[in-house]
């Protein structure tokens, strides 16, 4: 290895984004450790396997792949031009992580295109995820298990938005989502493989929400998210954004992966509600999609 490649390698190890290399072919030559870091992936995962192997799942919000036919990388090495994209990967923890990608062709001295670099980096507003982490810590309002607010927190958020429509009008909504045939998970593959699915659940919803909105564990495998500045209009389409990640996301264990789905309740808040009448109607909403045969979204 030459001096320069070890300078240039020294140099994109201390990246803070991820970056990898693909030949025309979408091998994999390259690995950072800013990719390590956002997607749980080591070198040693990704080297020497190709893009399109699928391992971190890009997908869009409405959950299609774009390894296959709408892959930035690919159409980048096809036609020369740089891209960029807001797409969720596939953390190696098996939850859905909302990453900013740029694509740009390499080129040799001739001006061919001989492959491209993707460098990508958490687009998960963690600043601010991490500043609210801090001030949760220093309360009892973090959930240790997801690290997700609390019940508690998830109420006295509650209360002061629906406060907030009281003298301003600020509209807010309420999601109520339940993870679906969770009781067979514990039974059939124990309880720490259900853990497992709740952190990766949290994981996704977690990724999947504005800065300022809140994503709380309610109970048990129940989630609420209080979705600020949203009304009635935009509800159906940030609930079915939040199900396709959750379904797009996997479990390992015993070997095999373990797709899970989640039913969802949405419902915007309303003068004169409570924390208690507006998390009901959430949860009424969220019955009827478990009679309708689970995975779904009803929004009311």
């Amino acid at each position: 290895m030459s001096f320069e490649s070890e300078f240039f390698r020294s140099l994109l190890d201390n990246f803070h984004d991820g970056v990898y290399f693909v030949d025309r072919d979408r091998l994999i030559t390259y690995w950072n450790r800013g990719a390590e870091r956002i997607s749980g992936y080591t070198g040693d995962d990704t080297v020497g396997t190709h893009c399109f192997d699928d391992l971190l799942r890009h997908v869009d919000d409405s959950g299609e792949r774009l390894c296959f036919g709408r892959c930035p990388v690919a159409a980048t090495i096809a036609d020369g031009a740089v891209r960029e994209a807001e797409v969720y990967l596939h953390h190696k923890q098996g939850y859905r992580l909302p990453v900013y990608i740029r694509v740009a062709p390499i080129r040799d001295p001739d001006g061919n295109v001989v492959g491209a670099v993707e460098v990508f980096s958490d687009n998960s507003s963690k600043m601010s995820a991490l500043q609210r982490v801090h001030e949760l810590e220093q309360t009892a309002y973090l959930d240790p298990l997801t690290a997700l607010a609390t019940r508690l927190l998830t109420e006295i958020t509650l209360r002061s938005r629906l406060e907030e429509l009281s003298r301003y009008g600020w509209p807010f909504s309420v999601l109520f989502i339940d993870i679906d045939e969770f009781k067979a998970v514990n039974d059939t593959l124990g309880h720490p493989v259900g853990d497992t699915f709740l952190k990766t659940v949290a994981g996704t919803l977690r990724g999947a929400a504005r800065a300022f909105d809140l994503v709380g564990r309610w109970g048990g495998e129940e989630f609420v998210v209080i979705l600020a500045n949203t009304d009635g209009g935009k509800l159906a389409g940030i609930a079915e954004r939040f199900r396709v990640l959750v379904q797009e996301s996997v479990v390992t264990a015993g070997g095999a992966e373990h797709v899970m789905t989640v039913s969802i309740g949405g419902t915007q808040a309303l003068p004169g509600d409570t924390v208690e009448t507006v998390v009901a109607r959430a949860d009424a909403l969220m019955y009827q999609s478990k009679q309708a045969g689970r995975n779904r979204v009803t929004v009311g």
